[in-house]
């Protein structure tokens, strides 16, 4: 059975945020308690400073083709992953497995749930180098801290900042969200979309949301989902064995991932930028993401 790694004082602090503060400050729960952000965007943990947080401009480096967003889905096991540029690839949570082997030099790292960084703080250690560009969520940096908060100093740290529940601020109502000039929502409201996502982005089920707002920020031609499989979840991501299987929300988030990737495409296509997916299992293709089969392993 899959497990969470959340540890119980976590859990406790959670559930407390959720009694005290209310719907509307829960989330105070994400950097409570220890972390915080000055003026200056400078992280701080337990009053002392970390690491200064940057824009995503640390990602431009002229012009690009291609970014493709690698998540830890089972079909990643199946890709040759050789015939990707490695400096266009975002590695999600436990895609960093390929980090100095088939992905050698990652344009970035990507981590959102604190869950993750405590399961596997040891192989963020070994596989992210110094000098990597991090897109990191508040809970995830306070998660970070509490392990060692010397690790972040020379890392490249962006903020994934949630619009709806944003950090230092109270939830926002659906008639702020709808009011900022910066977002884009579906006619329902339900779903959104960041056109500037150091400002904040929609997080909606998967990490995968949030990164392609900041890939579309980033203005490539074409961007490929790679490990975005979604309806797989609950089996072992490539890189675990049956059995092993750490807690995923995933499967049981689905339609919300598609609503939000659905109106990412929407306006990606807008800006003349193309989505394809490399995974032949993925719920993608539910939202006309076409399947490409280029990356299928060959002579195995």
């Amino acid at each position: 059975m899959a497990r969470s790694d959340r540890p119980f004082s976590r859990s406790l602090i959670k559930l407390g945020a959720r009694l005290f503060l209310g719907r509307n400050l829960a989330h105070a729960q994400d950097w409570f308690p220890g972390l915080s952000i000055d003026g200056k965007r400078v992280l701080h943990y337990r009053s002392q400073p970390v690491v200064g947080l940057e824009g995503t401009d640390i990602l431009l480096d002229g012009s690009r083709e291609w970014i493709h967003i690698i998540g830890s889905g089972p079909s990643v096991a199946g890709a040759d992953l050789s015939r990707l540029d490695p400096r266009g690839a975002i590695l999600l949570n436990g895609a960093i497995h390929l980090a100095g082997g088939p992905v050698a030099s990652p344009l970035a790292i990507a981590v959102e749930d604190e869950r993750f960084v405590h399961r596997h703080f040891d192989l963020m250690r070994e596989k992210i180098a110094a000098g990597q560009a991090c897109l990191f969520s508040v809970a995830a940096l306070r998660a970070i801290c509490e392990h060692d908060r010397g690790w972040l100093a020379d890392k490249r740290v962006v903020l994934i900042n949630d619009i709806r529940k944003p950090y230092g601020l109270p939830r926002r109502t659906p008639a702020q969200i709808g009011g900022l000039d910066f977002v884009r929502l579906d006619p329902t409201g339900e779903y959104g979309f960041s056109l500037q996502p150091d400002r904040g982005v929609f997080q909606g089920g998967s990490v995968a949301v949030s990164v392609l707002q900041f890939a579309v920020a980033l203005r490539p031609m074409m961007i490929g989902f790679v490990g975005i499989d979604i309806r797989n979840a609950r089996q072992p991501r490539f890189y675990e064995e049956k059995g092993t299987s750490a807690f995923s929300g995933v499967a049981d988030a689905e339609g919300r991932i598609l609503g939000h990737i659905a109106l990412a495409k929407a306006v990606a296509e807008e800006q003349g930028i193309g989505l394809v997916n490399f995974s032949p299992v993925s719920a993608l293709a539910d939202i006309a993401i076409a399947y490409d089969d280029r990356l299928v392993r060959t002579g195995v």
